[in-house]
């Protein structure tokens, strides 16, 4: 085979200008101790902390291609979770020093996951997703635990419910309107929530009260209660109300509807989210609305209570007499001030500090973020109109709308970027926006040559002349009467051609006029019209030849025609798209023209003769921009479906597809220095490109494509059934990792065979697998290869096994038990995994009986032993703790040990209230 091209490799540097997308919900992050400052949004594919004092980007945790839909803090604020797109979760350490580097990777989901939550002590996280299962998963083993079904439609929303009771209890919400009670340690669903006659898009758990927010204006309010004895059962639900409890014996708990909470804004609730400390409670629906509510404490609400009860006698009423004196839903929950933003909320999160200041963090439709304080108090605020003040927002660092237009100034250095509302200036290296010039909807811009100024097409048809260092608007020139659509510059540097839907085409000439009067007159940048084409059909590009011979056309008719520059006389038609061209470009030596079309295709075309040399299909949606690297004839294309290619114009093959956009691209551009590519896309991202010296061969990067498509398609299906145990489905899903951790598996037992059976004869070589492991024995390889399978992934590779190899891994156990008593709990899992799985082929086969009595022996013996050396260690520590408090006089752990006091008195007093009422 002969030598193959080879080319020079663009890789991605990072993208900027987005500062909050609004799949996903926002969350308040503490680093190094400090609260209310920093914050975790979600950025299309990355989660980015931000430091709201600062406007800065701290950290930024990453994954390529999948969008971020979900993210939690854990408890501790050591960790964050965040599930995506694909229904993966990953969880980042954020005290690590690799950040980045997520420290457990997991499958749960097929579709995006859509809620995450952990319980109060971090150590489990709950995840909901759009296939409408739940998965719990253990954070300290990094596996899931347990799968729950039974939902028809997607998640909404899960909390972990270990307030009322000891049992592991986890309640959900769905589109399906109901609101469900898992038991895991049943994985069974003990009781269903069914009077919302809406969707439920969210669940909030404030002390005994569960607040659930669906499709209408009202929240309804329900009071949980633990289910002692049948007595008790049978007078709580007479004193409190309609029970929505049917006559089950199995439920710990009892459910009853004991009000509603009316909302002031329209439509659906979106969120519903409380503080840490459960003490407010804020939501907020598709307007641009938050309400808040505070929640008293029980000495608060008695002093409400008794405040009403003390109103209504003297308003000497006539059904005064028949008031209350049991407490209500107003008493308990006073709602606060109501805070109005000026753009659509996507999702909120609040804190309440110290002084009972709340601080309320809201992420908008516009790519910013604002941060609110409230004073929450049970104090009256009629006094005050309204008590919310703006503390800090994050608006500047991003555009508020889709970017439509990038552009590189001539030194390669800046960026510049339009939306719909203003254009931005970007350090190229830095990547921090310089100035911001607010604009109407613009559709093209080019740097002027010098880069003192910038040339903006926009929607209304103007072309407006914004100076580059004092970011403001020179002239706004009425250049066209419909959109103007694209801009070009001559190559001569003395001017530009304008296309627009008016139909005209126009040149014009660059000229510098005096501004200003005295001394201090400067002349600035104006445009002069020199001619304009007429054509019969909408012009959506143009393009001038280097050698400024030829002007191309790019017409909503499909067609590109191309005119002389000089005399606008007509030279060539290019006919061979089927719709509307989008974009085209002339290479260097004005000898090969490309256009883009929304057609899907690519096509090179001869600009002398306009031969079709090569028709490409390119992108998988419409074909928005494409640009020749400078002096050569390889190009970049991106399109709708967010990809972003590089292709060889000689060859006529696609040499490389970059990590694109989520969603659409619509615009690129290339550094005149060719090393560095922009591209922007309704993700809000702008991304950059940089050549590096790394070489790519074609062969290669087509063998790297083909290989990740097979794996994307399992060769085990994705089901999660087990085949003889239809009730049993696996908290994980399978993944290219749990294939090939089950063929490492085979593998690895077929090394080992292969090795004792050398060893028979003959001293034998250690195979090349095992000198790699540095293992010196099959039972270290078998081991050592065991543990380096993701704790995810596990499950699954043992499933995929055949019976005959789980056999003889099942013999092997014995043997690997003894020798590496170290790694008992990963054995002692693989054991009790296989058993529960090929339970029914090992209880019929006799032969098996001997070598499960001798699993069985083993493991009672060391699992013992463990656990005997585990409640030694616990009561040595508590004996030093006591010795220490003893010497010191300072109680260790304090406000844990507090804590616990109150919950256990609290628990008693509740006891002797339910006894009181009994007696009655």
């Amino acid at each position: 085979m002969g030598l193959t091209k080879q080319y020079l490799a663009y890789r991605a540097i990072d993208s900027f200008n987005i500062i909050v997308s609004g799949r996903a919900n926002v969350n308040f992050a503490v680093i190094d101790g400090t609260e209310g400052r920093y914050i975790a949004a979600p950025a299309a594919e990355n989660v980015i902390i931000w430091d709201l004092r600062l406007g800065d980007r701290i950290k930024t945790l990453r994954r390529e291609k999948q969008e971020v839909t979900a993210l939690r803090a854990s408890p501790d604020h050591l960790h964050i979770a965040v599930g995506y797109s694909d229904g993966v979760v990953q969880i980042y350490d954020l005290s690590s020093s690799t950040y980045y580097d997520a420290i457990c990777t997991l499958a749960l989901h097929k579709n995006a996951v859509s809620v995450l939550r952990y319980d109060n002590q971090g150590m489990r996280l709950v995840s909901g997703g759009l296939d409408t299962e739940l998965v719990v998963v253990d954070v300290v083993e990094m596996a899931g635990q347990q799968r729950l079904t039974g939902h028809n439609a997607a998640i909404t929303d899960a909390h972990f419910l270990q307030r009322l009771v000891e049992q592991n209890i986890v309640v959900s919400c769905s589109k399906d309107t109901q609101i469900k009670f898992w038991n895991l340690e049943t994985q069974f669903c003990f009781k269903t929530v069914v009077d919302n006659r809406t969707e439920v898009w969210g669940l909030a758990l404030i002390g005994d009260l569960m607040v659930a927010g669906a499709g209408e204006s009202a929240m309804n309010v329900y009071r949980l209660r633990k289910r002692d004895a049948n007595a008790a059962e049978g007078l709580e639900t007479a004193v409190e109300g309609l029970s929505i409890d049917d006559e089950d014996t199995i439920s710990p708990i009892s459910v009853s509807n004991c009000g509603v909470i009316q909302r002031a804004g329209k439509g659906r609730t979106v969120n519903l989210v409380t503080d840490p400390n459960e003490r407010v409670l804020s939501c907020h629906g598709t307007n641009d609305l938050i309400e808040s509510f505070y929640i008293c404490s029980a000495e608060e609400a008695k002093q409400r209570l008794a405040k009403r009860l003390k109103k209504g006698r003297k308003a000497a009423q006539p059904e005064a007499a028949d008031l209350s004196h049991e407490l209500s839903l107003s008493d308990e929950i006073k709602r606060l001030d109501n805070v109005k933003v000026k753009q659509k909320i996507k999702s909120i999160d609040v804190l309440l500090g110290e002084n009972q200041e709340l601080r309320m963090l809201v992420s908008l439709a516009n790519n910013s973020l604002v941060l609110y304080s409230l004073e929450a108090s049970i104090k009256s605020q009629k006094a005050q109109e309204n008590t919310a003040k703006l503390l800090r927002s994050l608006t500047r660092l991003g555009h508020q709308s889709e970017v439509r237009s990038v552009c590189f100034s001539h030194d390669s250095l800046a960026i510049g970027s339009g939306a719909a509302e203003s254009f931005k200036f970007w350090d190229r290296d830095a990547m921090q926006c310089l100035r911001t010039v607010y604009t109407d909807y613009v559709l093209c811009s080019v740097f002027v040559p010098g880069d003192r100024y910038v040339l903006l097409g926009m929607k209304s048809g103007k072309l407006v002349i914004v100076d580059v260092g004092a970011a403001d608007i020179v002239e706004e020139i009425p250049a066209h009467e419909g959109e103007l659509w694209s801009i070009a510059l001559l190559p001569d540097k003395q001017g530009c051609v304008t296309g627009s839907g008016d139909t005209t085409l126009k040149i014009w000439t660059f000229e510098l006029i005096d501004a200003g009067e005295g001394a201090t007159q400067t002349k600035v940048l104006s445009l002069l019209h020199k001619n304009t084409l007429k054509l019969e059909e909408t012009i959506l590009c143009v393009g001038v030849s280097p050698d400024m011979k030829y002007l191309a056309v790019g017409l909503l008719d499909a067609t590109v025609k191309i005119f002389f520059l000089d005399t606008f006389k007509f030279f060539l038609s290019l006919y061979g798209h089927k719709l509307p061209v989008l974009c085209l470009d002339i290479s260097y030596d004005s000898q090969l023209i490309v256009t883009g079309s929304a057609d899907r295709n690519v096509k090179i075309w001869g600009l002398n003769f306009g031969d079709c040399h090569r028709s490409l299909f390119a992108h998988d949606d419409s074909v928005m921009s494409l640009k020749f690297i400078p002096r050569t004839h390889m190009f970049f294309t991106c399109g709708k479906d967010g990809k972003v290619k590089q292709w060889d114009g000689d060859n006529f093959e696609k040499i490389i597809t970059l990590p694109g956009h989520i969603g659409e691209a619509y615009c690129l551009d290339i550094a005149p220095n060719g090393r560095y590519l922009v591209s922007c896309g309704s993700d809000r991202t702008l991304r950059l490109y940089e050549r590096t010296e790394e070489t790519i061969v074609l062969q290669d990067v087509q063998e790297e494509e083909r290989e990740q498509i097979e794996n994307e398609q399992l060769a085990t299906g994705e089901d999660n059934n087990v085949p003889l145990l239809p009730g049993l489905k696996l908290a994980s899903r399978k993944t290219v990792g749990s294939e090939q951790a089950a063929e490492t598996i085979l593998e690895c037992l077929q090394i080992a065979k292969q090795y004792e059976t050398e060893a028979q004869d003959d001293k034998p070589e250690l195979h090349p697998m095992m000198r790699a492991l540095q293992v010196e024995n099959p039972s270290d390889f078998l081991v050592t290869t065991l543990i380096r399978i993701r704790a995810a992934d596990l499950e699954e590779a043992l499933l995929i096994l055949p019976f005959a190899t789980v056999c003889e891994l099942l013999e092997r156990l014995p043997g690997l038990i003894e020798q590496r008593p170290d790694e008992l709990e990963l054995l002692c899992k693989v054991t009790i995994f296989l058993f529960k799985v090929h339970m029914k082929p090992i209880a019929s086969a006799k032969t098996m009986k001997p070598l499960l009595l001798r699993l069985l022996e083993l493991l009672k013996r060391d699992v013992q032993q463990l656990r005997d050396v585990l409640g030694c260690n616990l009561h040595a520590l508590a004996l030093l703790q006591r010795d220490v408090e003893e010497r010191e006089g300072v109680q260790l752990f304090r406000e844990a040990t507090q804590t616990r006091k109150k919950r256990e008195k609290k628990r008693r007093e509740a006891s002797k209230r339910r006894l009181q009422i009994q007696m009655v």
